[in-house]
């Protein structure tokens, strides 16, 4: 259970700080919900707190877990689909699982592929997306800007 003040990861939309946990009544049930802010938007989300782990809500990853991030970034890809389709849904379900691994490996096959091709709107889109979510939660994780976490991201891809 998290409390007032946690930063936390949201799936596809990045850090969040829990800025309350209210009891509400839906279809005459007494349920808690926990009030997400997000960070970069300042949109506020109700998610409940019997279910934040089904959606995927999380801890930050530790300073420590950088390390394993930068590891995926310098893998060489098992496989990237041919078709921008095909591919397009399975970045978005790796996504939305929450995983920074996942969204790291996203990341990787989407800079990797743009050196050698145009990229579609909805992967240039996603690409950014991608690189946003993974340098704040490195940045909030290391106590560094996000500048500085995007050089740990270059760095890592060369």
């Amino acid at each position: 259970m998290y409390k007032i003040g946690n930063t936390v990861v949201y799936p596809s939309h990045g850090l969040g700080v829990i800025e309350a946990i209210e009891e509400k009544s839906l279809m005459g049930m007494k349920q808690k919900f926990y009030i997400l802010k997000i960070m970069e938007k300042g949109t506020r989300i109700m998610i409940p707190c019997n279910n934040a782990e089904k959606v995927g809500l999380r801890e930050v990853i530790q300073s420590d877990d950088v390390r394993k991030v930068v590891k995926v970034l310098k893998e060489k890809p098992k496989a990237i689909l041919p078709n921008w389709n095909k591919r397009y849904r399975e970045s978005v379900e790796k996504i939305k699982s929450g995983s920074i691994y996942e969204v790291a490996a996203v990341f990787r096959n989407l800079s990797l592929l743009s050196k050698d091709k145009e990229l579609s709107f909805g992967e240039k889109k996603m690409l950014c997306e991608t690189r946003h979510l993974i340098s704040s939660e490195i940045s909030q994780a290391k106590g560094i800007s996000e500048q500085q976490a995007d050089k740990i991201l270059d760095t890592a891809l060369k």
